[in-house]
């Protein structure tokens, strides 16, 4: 049975019916320190990774966010798939606040020097990306969403802006005319590195807002964000109890062997000490 991890954004800090939750023993990884603890636990015979992007307490910035250290640590713990919740904006009338979207597609206008690769210092790795989000992840995210009820988008382009400030009217109408659906700070990172770590990875997107270029709406706000994601996290946690069963059931994810004719550099000429740091991503191909 397959391991699912459950990255947690704004809001999401844990879910009931998971028991016997306790911590992971891993305070830093070879890329420094995690956002938070991984809680271990399980939902029926299903062990599920849980992991708060920002830290309890929502005290780490989206562009503070330590990605590489969070991926890699759901990787040494064994996790086969992640499911993200991440609040976002929408850039479309017919996408309304309280809705939810499961992207397809996404797109990075992040700004600062994130770290979104493990491959640098001496090995280079050129993973396929065109599709960013695991297909087979999105289809269970679809089927559990419409057991609940909720307004679903099937697909969608996320763009992911750098932050912490929101966008400008500008800018909010720039990505509407590239066509692009919702807007978050987190995701595309995220993606990156899973399918580095080769884990399968999808979002469920909880719509809070109309950005700020809807005319007939006030613009976003903290508040606003708080209080509209209050009213879906508990519609997320439904929709994540029907979904982790059913990605735990798989036993193949499109991102399993990403890796395998991605890494260019000659083998020989890979650092010691780079094999070592990645072993649990890279041995299968080096060794």
């Amino acid at each position: 049975m397959a391991k699912v991890g459950i990255i947690g954004g704004s809001g999401l800090y844990d879910i009931e019916g998971i028991g016997h939750m306790h911590a992971a023993n891993i305070m830093d990884t070879p890329f420094g320190t995690p956002s938070d603890q991984f809680m271990i636990g399980r939902l029926g015979d299903v062990e599920v990774v849980f992991l708060s992007r920002h830290g309890k307490g929502h005290k780490i910035s989206p562009s503070e966010i330590n990605y590489r250290a969070n991926i890699f640590g759901m990787k040494k713990l064994g996790v086969d798939a992640i499911l993200s919740v991440s609040a976002c904006g929408s850039l479309k009338e017919e996408i309304k606040p309280l809705d939810f979207v499961i992207p397809d597609q996404l797109v990075d206008r992040t700004l600062s020097a994130r770290e979104s690769t493990f491959f640098e210092g001496g090995i280079v790795a050129h993973v396929g990306f065109a599709d960013p989000l695991s297909h087979e992840l999105r289809e269970i995210l679809i089927e559990s969403a419409k057991e609940i009820g909720v307004g679903l988008h099937e697909k969608g382009t996320y763009i992911t802006m750098e932050g912490p400030q929101f966008s400008t009217k500008a800018e909010s109408n720039l990505y509407r005319t590239w066509g692009m659906d919702i807007i978050g700070m987190t995701n595309v990172t995220e993606a990156k590195l899973a399918r580095e770590a080769e884990i399968s990875y999808a979002t469920l997107a909880a719509v809070t807002d109309y950005d700020c270029w809807h005319d007939s709406h006030e613009s976003v706000t903290v508040d606003m964000i708080i209080g509209n994601l209050t009213k879906n996290i508990a519609e997320a946690k439904k929709i994540l109890r029907i979904a982790i069963p059913k990605v735990a059931a798989l036993t193949e994810f499109s991102a399993q062997n990403s890796l395998q004719h991605a890494i260019i550099t000659d083998r020989d000429k890979i650092p010691e000490l780079k094999k070592r740091s990645l072993g649990f991503i890279i041995d299968k191909y080096i060794m």
